[in-house]
């Protein structure tokens, strides 16, 4: 089959020597044991599309739609094989041939679509109480609404982001007597951990350069701004008061990743046409993502996606450069003011989210900003890497198996006795808190900068 986005990956394909070392990493082979469900055999079906073997089916779709594209068999690899690319592109073919499910072609009719977006979130935050009846954590379906009765959501706040906050934020001047971030600081000691952690505690990386003067723009993401809007304001809190302006810029709208996944690559590509140009327009040092999965769309997809643009291909190239998960800024580009954090009485852990670790390559630097919070008790999960199962939109076409890979997850929170649960994705959060929620467990789970915004507060 002669489609573009599958003769990108032909090279991938190729290099597939079919060895298993994927089996051994595959979250959904480890809840299952089917080799369907192995990177390998999508690589296999991938290589027999190309080739003109197999034509588009639903049959084919599905075993292309069961993917976490959680990274795994592609960073243990020894081939270097993209097998997410594969699956993208695969689907890419799916989406092309008219096998886009409803549900999917719904979401890439309003995801693009800012202004009904907006209008939706708002309409059902009004009326959510009708649909859903409330629980301790998140609310669940009063009566079948396109979601199974077992499923738990979160609760959509009165306002979102944009309308709590401004589009820009002045920096916000340290209390008096305290150094600024260009004055330095000692970090603070964090607590003695409740159980041993493979690394000692370290406070954020200097930088070379202070934040102190510095323009920011602020990229909240559809989940920051409609369901979570205390992590984008956590980040506009910690962000000014480490010296930086903060602009959240009004016409930027979903990252398009939803779309790529889905395969509409041509809307995905209009989507960060759109974005390439709103945020080079900005003159700001640096552009702050606050999900790995909106952070891969600027830094990975944008410059694929516009490779072939004369006019963007370089501005998204520039734009990626400029682009950094909000962990990663913090603590190695401008540096967090260690005194500006107060103690905090928490025990937590750190779930790291796929496409934030292995796909922006962002580990440690979590692990470092909790640990510099004094106070702050932190437990390390046996496999702090392993995917949680949401993977997006996967747990609503998926559920079964999403439980049951987030099960494994949440076994392994649950022996830490950690009272928080942190992380650095909406996505993760959300299929997280539903498994709590199920658990009837006491913890709960944040962002990253929203522990770090807390600290901030109390150091104050």
């Amino acid at each position: 089959m002669n489609h573009p986005a599958l003769a990108a990956v032909a090279e991938d394909i190729a290099r597939c020597m079919r060895c298993g070392n994927c089996q051994a990493v595959c979250p959904l082979y480890s809840v299952t044991l089917r080799e369907s469900m192995v990177a390998r055999g999508k690589v296999h079906l991938g290589e027999a599309l190309l080739r003109g073997d197999v034509e588009a089916s639903r049959v084919l779709a599905d075993r292309f739609d069961a993917c976490l594209t959680c990274l795994a068999c592609a960073a243990n690899c020894p081939c270097g094989v993209r097998v997410d690319r594969i699956v993208l592109a695969a689907r890419a073919v799916m989406a092309d041939s008219g096998l886009l499910p409803l549900p999917k072609r719904a979401a890439c009719a309003v995801m693009p679509n800012r202004p009904l977006l907006h209008a939706g979130a708002r309409l059902l935050s009004r009326v959510q109480g009708l649909v859903f009846r409330r629980r301790e954590l998140g609310m669940s379906p009063r009566f079948p609404v396109g979601l199974g009765m077992r499923r738990v959501v979160p609760s959509l706040p009165r306002a979102g982001f944009r309308e709590l906050s401004s589009e820009v934020t002045p920096a916000s001047p340290p209390a008096p007597g305290r150094p600024g971030p260009s004055q330095g600081g000692a970090a603070p000691s964090p607590a003695p951990a409740r159980a041993p952690s493979p690394a000692p505690a370290r406070a954020p990386a200097p930088a070379p350069a202070h934040a102190e003067g510095r323009i920011v723009a602020l990229f909240t993401g559809c989940l920051a701004d409609y369901v979570y809007p205390d992590v984008a304001l956590g980040a506009v809190r910690v962000l000014s008061a480490n010296g930086e302006t903060v602009v959240a810029p009004r016409g930027q709208h979903c990252c398009g990743y939803p779309i790529i996944a889905a395969g509409k690559l041509d809307l995905a590509r209009e989507m960060a046409r759109s974005h390439v140009r709103l945020f080079s327009g900005l003159d700001v040092a640096a552009v702050i993502t606050l999900c790995g999965t909106c952070g891969e769309a600027f830094i990975h997809h944008y410059p694929e996606l516009l490779a072939q643009d004369r006019e963007l291909g370089p501005a998204a190239a520039a734009l990626a450069s400029r682009a950094h998960d909000i962990s990663r800024y913090l603590h190695s580009v401008s540096s967090l003011n260690p005194a500006l954090l107060g103690p905090l009485d928490l025990a937590v852990t750190y779930h790291q989210p796929c496409h934030l670790g292995r796909g922006l390559g962002v580990e440690r630097e979590p692990v470092d900003l909790l640990r510099a919070v004094p106070g702050i008790t932190f437990i390390a999960l046996r496999h702090p890497d392993r995917c949680c199962g949401g993977s997006g939109a996967f747990a609503f076409g998926h559920y079964d198996l999403a439980d049951k890979v987030r099960r494994q997850k949440l076994a392994d929170a649950a022996e830490t006795r950690a009272d928080v649960i942190v992380t650095g994705c909406g996505s993760c959060r959300m299929h997280l808190e539903e498994g709590l929620s199920h658990t009837g467990s006491a913890q709960r789970v944040l962002h990253t900068v929203e522990v770090l915004a807390s600290s901030v507060s109390a150091g104050r």
